[in-house]
């Protein structure tokens, strides 16, 4: 995976973009479900009803303008995703952004500036999506209300439902 660490984006560090390990962590015969997902530009188009709108981005600047302009309303249609407890993959494929993509699933709740949250809150992140590939994000999901988005593709902040 290659690594930038001159990244910025809406006020987060490249250090919450640390590559994640490529061997799964969960133990043989331990139940984990794979949700799987798509990257074009400026969307993950699973989460917008199967649609890809055609966007193009040739970097992140891009996909700002273009949610500037219609991502409040591609959100409020966007299919909300509803889990149960448990272990999860993110299966996270970049279709066709000709740069560099991550992923990032975390509690709605979530401050990546506020120190006790990253040892008591869920957050998950990585980056080295280029082009054509797909990366795995593990995750153990609670009970609650989640958001995930791709920061460097700066697509919508998803929303995802944890309940029993």
């Amino acid at each position: 995976m290659k690594w930038n660490s001159s990244l910025l984006f809406s006020g987060l560090t490249a250090l919450m973009f640390l590559p994640l390990l490529a061997a799964p962590s969960h133990a043989a015969g331990e139940d984990v479900t794979v949700i799987t997902l798509t990257q074009t530009a400026c969307q993950f188009v699973e989460s917008e009803n199967g649609v890809d709108h055609g966007y193009t981005s040739a970097e992140m600047a891009d996909c700002e303008k273009i949610n500037a302009e219609t991502g409040e309303e591609r959100l409020a249609n966007s299919e909300v995703l509803t889990l149960k407890p448990g272990k999860y993959i993110f299966r996270v494929t970049n279709k066709n952004v000709p740069y560099s993509l991550g992923f990032w699933v975390r509690e709605q709740d979530y401050n990546w500036a506020n120190p006790l949250h990253k040892l008591n809150k869920t957050s998950v992140s990585g980056g080295g999506l280029d082009i054509g590939t797909t990366l795995d994000y593990e995750v153990e999901l609670k009970e609650g209300e989640y958001l995930y988005s791709c920061p460097l593709n700066t697509t919508p902040d998803y929303k995802l439902v944890v309940k029993a």
